[in-house]
């Protein structure tokens, strides 16, 4: 029986209104990550966004950043990303934009 080694996705920080952190985790699972995964955050970004809220994900795994690239959910660049902090958005920086992408 094969063992599956549990794999780091990223980080996920909820953020209110105003800004203040109240939630923070890592989520991980066993290989990578599939579209199951992107349907759980793409659930928790428009919640927090009912609420006036911001999902941030850090630290992604370059296969959970493929799946939201591919899926066209977005990985928004806050100005220069440090240690690869990046937020979950569909706002997307210029550099990113390729002709005929609706804008953000």
């Amino acid at each position: 029986m094969a063992m599956v080694s549990i794999q780091v996705w990223c980080r996920i920080t909820l953020a209110s209104v105003d800004g203040t952190v109240f939630a923070s985790w890592v989520l991980e699972g066993q290989g990578s990550p599939d579209l199951g995964t992107v349907e759980d955050l793409a659930r928790l970004k428009l919640l927090m966004g009912r609420i006036g809220g911001s999902i941030t994900l850090t630290e992604l795994s370059p296969s959970l950043r493929g799946l939201l690239d591919l899926t066209g959910i977005g990985v928004e660049m806050e100005g220069q990303a440090e240690r690869g902090e990046e937020a979950l958005g569909v706002q997307r920086s210029e550099e990113e934009m390729h002709p005929g992408d609706p804008p953000a």
